[in-house]
């Protein structure tokens, strides 16, 4: 098991209104982000917020503190493999992630939470309400259609942008010394995110680059791609297909930008098929792949309107 060689990294443990801890949850040792209410009592919901690639926690800067400061107890966590998260040689399957954020959840003291994924995130998210569907109220999915929805949608794309990264993350080693250096993250984010955002100004291109040169960061990342184009020939990934046969049984909303260049226009709609609670489609305009980045106000006011209809009852922790 790899851990970073500080648990203290600058690079990651970045200051602000909030407190970084280190949680043992599944195996493993992730490092949250913390923003606690001024009056934090059982009834404070737990909000728990999942980059994705290829960023870390700071994805969610804007959030933490406007959450905290309506009541949540907000958490941004560093995915396996990420940040200043233990860097394991196997474990990039969606089941495993899933067992990840319900390990961090109870560890946390609490039975479930709110789950708010970007991109990889919300992959996570839509795993963790099939596969724990205990430890989940409701799922905001980021740029991220349900994972059915998903694969069906590389056929309506063209081969472009999405097609191609998927396809050159599959060749051994290469693709991690490409992305571990140079310029590949600030071009990565700014190929994706919508032309007219400004996203990302050079200080988080650089915050981004300096997080994912962390070896093995690099490496890990590109596990879940991997694990996506070669699951279709695995046993994890037939046991990962039977999971999402079954339906979300609690609400969720979905969230993309007008400018998204990796999802059809239909694809956020198309998963309430796959939803029995209640669900939601929303678009921001002018965002890209990343809206709660690229019009933060925007998404944060979505994100807590949703929040304030899906958090009226408290009694969330445990015993």
């Amino acid at each position: 098991m790899h851990r970073p060689e500080s648990l203290h990294d600058p690079g990651i443990e970045l200051p602000g209104p909030w407190e970084h801890r280190y949680i043992s949850a599944n195996g493993a040792r992730f490092h949250i982000c913390e923003s606690l209410p001024a009056r934090a009592s059982p009834e404070s919901a737990l909000v728990v917020l999942l980059h994705g690639f290829p960023e870390f926690w700071w994805a969610w800067r804007h959030q933490l503190p406007v959450l905290a400061a309506t009541g949540y107890h907000a958490v941004a966590m560093d995915l396996r493999g990420y940040g200043a998260s233990d860097k394991t040689p196997r474990g990039y399957d969606p089941l495993t992630l899933a067992a990840d954020v319900a390990g961090v959840i109870r560890s946390l003291g609490s039975r479930s939470g709110v789950l708010v994924g970007h991109g990889w995130g919300g992959y996570v998210g839509w795993a963790a309400a099939a596969h724990r569907p205990d430890c989940v109220r409701a799922v905001c999915a980021v740029a991220s259609p349900h994972p059915r929805v998903l694969t069906s949608a590389r056929q309506w794309l063209p081969p472009g942008k999405p097609v191609r990264h998927l396809l050159a993350m599959q060749v051994p080693w290469l693709p991690e010394r490409r992305i571990a250096r140079g310029s590949y993250v600030a071009d990565h984010l700014a190929a994706w995110a919508g032309p007219a955002s400004g996203f990302p100004s050079a200080e988080e291109a650089a915050r981004y680059q300096a997080a994912f040169a962390l070896w093995p960061s690099p490496h890990c990342a590109l596990e879940y791609h991997r694990w996506l184009f070669r699951s279709r020939l695995r046993a994890d990934g037939r046991a990962f297909a039977r999971v999402l046969r079954r339906q979300v049984a609690v609400p969720v909303m979905h969230v993309a930008g007008s400018d998204d260049p990796t999802e059809p226009a239909a694809a956020g709609r198309a998963s309430a098929r796959y939803v029995a609670g209640r669900f939601e489609d929303h678009t921001i305009e002018g965002a890209g792949h990343f809206p709660h980045e690229e019009r933060p106000a925007e998404f944060t006011r979505l994100l807590l309107d949703w929040l304030s209809e899906r958090t009226t009852t408290g009694g969330d922790r445990t015993g």
